[in-house]
């Protein structure tokens, strides 16, 4: 009976087609005989199971399943599974590192039969060794007990079934003395693999860099020697005396994802040496000290005492705003502010369909002016009326010529969403003196208001970076907004892009398409330019390239099109922190008379810095398709390194001074490839905050 319950277990696991009884058939069947998991199937009828315990009883079965295929998995070498079963379930359901009957968890038999990447794909999902074996001694004392019993147990099986007349008995132990077979060999292969095994080599490339003014990171690669047992954990040490001793500290790395580690509480200005050692089944290898030797916690800033540049100003707007409201509460213009019908000339017809639709304030025809219009989208769907229009509002009808001034001061407003009743307040202009930029502004914040209102939202989210023009003298400021939520909206509804695009019938001629038209064209292309804006940097140090070009009316700035709220940039390495010694440096670089400066000395972080300057420039000059040669006269901007939040930082590369900014009309040799666009710098400036 208790057979006929294992065989119902091993076609619940439906993952092999029928064929020979697999080896470890017999080791779940004595699994349950060792008493571990022993169930006493007469103890309960199937009728008595109700409600939530036999719910339980029924997830304990299944999850026993995974942790039973992964013991399979791992002893059959199956790597594929094994990576199934732990995309599949997580490590507690798995029981990653509950010990079995034998005592043995799935990482010990990957690195006792020295099959790296199984071992490896379970040191990142949390694996451990068993915590039975304290020493040397007592693993392989187990082993050999595992092989003499395993070898016990075959010599038994082999004799009943030489003694036994052939029946279904001797045909049942005969199944399971190949199982025990198997086994035997296996555990005879676990105790050859761990007696031939030898400590493992040192780490390689020990890194070690100033991570900031209290610590240091240490980076290293697992040993080259593949001949030895899996590396399951490292260890950090570090002392202030080249000889490690004393030693200050000793930290051990188990989570072999990511191989570095960083050392923090450190004193500024004291010089620590760092050595990395790793671990396998036979114990610890010697120590690999780290290149350079030393470190020394310190940053660039420490080299003249300069404070962050953006220490407290965020403080001192809101401080200065507020006093700015304050002033404004007692202001003669400080009223209540109506919504003025802007003045437009309807036609009789529109004001007839005007009368049917009061509430409907939306366009869905555009005129000779300047217009509002709010894209709103999530996944694959966008936000339009009723008349599958995207949003539009009227700014002005009888402005044809959008100054790029009026466009720049509306981005500004973009970041001040929710104070445009108070910013309409302060505006407000009288109707006989006022200038004509006061009250295109005014009409702006006008027409924002009603935006907000008909959509029943503060937020229009971010102004893009160009209005849309057409040539009958239409212009559309565009705000794009993603929506992650499931958030309500009034008098509109969410339809599929693509089923906008292609259900709208144009009423202009592809040569001369509508500003309506050619916005709805390039949504996509909007969509991608306002996700990307969002996207942010890993943490590290990077080159950045700063080229600008000047019109009648703006600067322009150069940026990728995959990141267009950065420059052109390469990264340097992924440690962002500059150290005074590298500093001090860069700083001597840049006050070299000759461009070409001598190599710093070896073994030391001006040289690794050196080294990966060298390679990061290499690879930016390829990027914007300037010939390496024209860089020899570019320079670095040795004033200050550009802090971003503390994880990212840029150190700037610039051309010759005359070859900054392009002027109008000046001719630029070497054009970048395709993948990159020029902004306008105020709107640059607006999507770096």
């Amino acid at each position: 009976k208790m057979t006929q319950q294992m065989r119902d277990l091993q076609l619940a696991q439906a993952r092999k087609p029928p064929g020979p009884s697999s080896p470890n058939a017999a080791k779940r069947l004595y699994r349950n005989l060792s008493g571990k998991f022993r169930v006493n199937y007469t103890s309960f009828d199937e009728g008595s199971l109700v409600g939530r315990g036999e719910k339980e009883k029924l997830r304990k079965s299944y999850l026993f399943q995974s942790n039973a295929a992964l013991f399979e998995a791992v002893e059959l070498q199956d790597l594929d599974r094994v990576q199934e079963l732990l995309k599949q379930y997580s490590p507690e359901e798995l029981d990653l590192n509950t010990p079995n009957s034998e005592g043995l968890l799935p990482l010990d038999i990957a690195i006792m039969t020295n099959n790296a990447p199984i071992a490896r794909a379970l040191l990142q999902a949390g694996a451990k060794e068993s915590p039975h074996f304290v020493s040397l001694e007592s693993r392989s004392l187990h082993l050999s007990t595992l092989v003499r019993e395993a070898e016990q147990r075959v010599n038994e099986l082999t004799a009943q079934v030489v003694n036994e007349a052939p029946n279904a008995d001797c045909s049942e132990k005969e199944k399971q003395l190949k199982a025990w077979e198997w086994r035997y060999r296996l555990y005879k292969r676990m105790k050859a693999g761990f007696e031939h095994a030898r400590v493992p080599d040192a780490p390689t490339n020990v890194h070690l860099s100033v991570a900031s003014s209290s610590s240091v990171q240490v980076t290293f690669w697992e040993p080259l020697s593949v001949n030895s047992a899996v590396v399951t954990k490292y260890k950090v040490e570090w002392s202030c005396s080249p000889t490690f001793s004393p030693l200050l500290g000793e930290a051990v790395i188990d989570k072999l994802k990511n191989l570095h580690f960083t050392i923090r509480g450190l004193v500024s200005g004291t010089a620590y040496y760092v050595q990395v050692s790793a671990y396998n089944m036979k114990g610890w290898g010697p120590p690999q000290a780290s290149v350079p030797p030393f470190a020394i916690p310190s940053n660039w800033r420490e080299y003249d005492g300069r404070a962050p540049r953006r220490r407290g100003q965020a403080e001192a707007l809101d401080h200065l705003l507020g006093q700015v409201k304050t002033v404004h509460q007692h202001c003669v213009c400080h009223e209540p502010c109506k919504n003025q019908p802007q003045s437009r000339k309807h036609s009789v017809s529109k004001s007839l369909k005007h009368l049917f639709h009061p509430g409907s304030k939306f366009l869905k025809t555009l005129k000779r002016g300047l217009y509002l219009t709010a894209i709103f989208y999530k996944d694959d769907n966008i936000l339009v009326t009723h008349e599958d229009q995207i949003p539009v509002v009227e700014i002005d009808d009888t402005y044809s010529c959008l100054l790029m001034q009026d466009f720049l001061w509306f981005t500004k407003v973009s970041c001040m969403w929710d104070e445009i009743l108070w910013l309409r307040q302060c505006v407000t202009v009288s109707q006989s003196s006022c200038s004509c930029i006061l009250q295109t502004r005014f009409k702006m914040l006008l027409a924002i208001s009603q935006m907000q209102g008909l959509l029943g939202i503060q937020d229009l989210g971010q102004v893009y970076f160009e209005p849309v023009k057409d040539k009958q003298g239409n212009i559309l400021i565009v705000t794009l907004k993603e929506v992650k939520t499931n958030q309500t909206f009034e008098s509109v509804r969410w339809v599929p892009i693509c089923k906008l695009q292609t259900s709208r019938k144009s009423v202009s001629s592809p040569e001369e398409p509508t500003a309506l038209d050619t916005l709805l064209i390039s949504v996509q292309d909007k969509l991608a330019y306002h996700q990307r804006s969002s996207h942010a940097l890993s943490p590290g140090l990077y080159l950045g390239y700063l080229k600008l070009c000047s019109a009648v009316d703006q600067i322009r700035v150069l940026v990728p099109e995959q990141l267009p709220n950065i420059l052109c940039h390469v990264k340097i390495r992924s440690n962002p922190n500059i150290s005074r010694e590298e500093w001090e440096w860069l700083q001597k670089m840049a006050s070299m008379e000759e461009p070409v400066p001598a190599e710093p000395e070896a073994e030391t972080s001006q040289n690794h810095l050196f080294q990966e300057l060298q390679v990061a420039i290499k690879e930016l000059m390829t990027l914007v398709n300037i010939p390496l040669q024209e860089a020899k006269d570019f320079r670095l901007y040795s004033q200050e390194v550009l802090d971003f939040g503390g994880q990212v930082s840029f150190l700037l590369l610039l051309p010759p001074s005359d070859d900054v900014c392009t002027a109008p009309g000046q001719n630029n040799p070497y054009t970048p490839r395709s993948g990159f666009l020029t902004l306008p710098l105020q709107i640059f400036e607006l999507g770096e905050e």
